[in-house]
């Protein structure tokens, strides 16, 4: 498995991570419905045991669940992975999450204290919203990075002026931004400032929240519990549902060459492009995780990232 660097950090990267969102749970807004905590911390290890070296997390994955959960599989895990969270999304007593860049140090400490660690090693603001409030917020970050509570800073869901303002501040490390064969908006701008800059990228939903996995059907759309967010998803909707589908059925012909799964070449097609340091991948189970782990060593071929890129022209436009 090849490494690479994160950006101007020390951080030597598996090509991917293991993505924490869905071991949130449910009973939340952005949730992907029930999940069994056992099995989380069995597809965090299992991910360890082959070879990944960080997972991606967020205060708001299910309300502070995710980072919990995390923090009681690296109590068994096989080694130490890297750990990477995120701030910038609160909640109230209601439940109800919203935007704020004003609690930052709060939610550093209350990070460190539900992960159990002494220092997170990439802290990432999760979304440059309110925009007024980043300078003041990056600052924040800048703080707690010199304090030795943070190794490195990042920033997730960033355009190219956001990212200017921040860097008047302080480095950026990396940027976090969602990148797949259904989502290229960062594809003109965005990844060519970040490979230009040297900050690292980590894409978040290579597979498009499983709809590129091959498994996804129409059937298991219309059952998707009432907590998981999909169901609302543009996406996961028609006309975009059976459009999206048999993109995921053009990667398998293409996967099946060579043995993988439809997941894998859409997890490959994202890190083909240059500025892409490393996915982030979810795994709700072992099973999941061991169906993605070639994700971490296939790659395409000339030829195939062509062959892919012409049916997306003509099928997706």
């Amino acid at each position: 498995m090849k490494m690479k660097k994160l950006g101007n950090s020390d951080l030597d990267l598996s090509p991917i991570g293991f993505g924490a969102w869905a071991i949130g749970g449910g009973d939340w807004q952005f949730a992907w419905g029930p999940q069994d905590d056992n099995d989380s911390i069995a597809a965090i290890h299992k991910a360890l045991e082959l070879g990944i070296n960080w997972i991606d997390t967020a205060a708001v994955y299910g309300l502070g669940h995710s980072e919990e959960v995390v923090a009681r599989a690296l109590k068994t895990a096989p080694q130490r992975p890297y750990v990477f969270t995120k701030c910038g999304l609160v909640w109230d007593e209601k439940r109800e999450v919203t935007n704020s860049l004003k609690k930052i140090r709060q939610e550093a400490e209350d990070s460190l204290r539900r992960l159990e660690v002494e220092v997170i090693d990439l802290y990432q603001m999760h979304w440059p919203k309110p925009d007024e409030d980043i300078e003041e917020a990056w600052s924040v970050m800048a703080e707690l990075k010199k304090e030795g509570k943070v190794r490195w800073i990042g920033v997730s869901n960033f355009n190219v002026s956001q990212m200017e303002r921040a860097m008047k501040i302080a480095p950026i490390t990396s940027n976090q931004p969602p990148y797949s064969m259904l989502n290229r908006a960062v594809e003109p701008e965005i990844l060519p400032f970040c490979e230009k800059n040297n900050i690292g990228t980590i894409n978040y939903a290579p597979m498009h929240s499983g709809m590129l996995t091959g498994a996804m059907t129409k059937e298991r759309v219309a059952n998707f519990p009432a907590d998981d967010f999909r169901r609302n998803a543009k996406n996961y909707q028609e006309p975009l549902l059976s459009r999206n589908l048999a993109v995921a059925d053009f990667l398998k012909t293409i996967g099946e060459r060579h043995g993988v799964s439809a997941g894998v070449v859409a997890i490959a097609w994202t890190l083909h492009q240059p500025a892409v340091t490393a996915a982030i991948v979810g795994g709700r189970s072992a099973k999941q995780v061991e169906g993605v782990i070639p994700g971490a060593t296939f790659r395409l071929s000339e030829g195939e990232y062509g062959e892919i890129n012409d049916y997306l022209s003509a099928n997706l436009a």
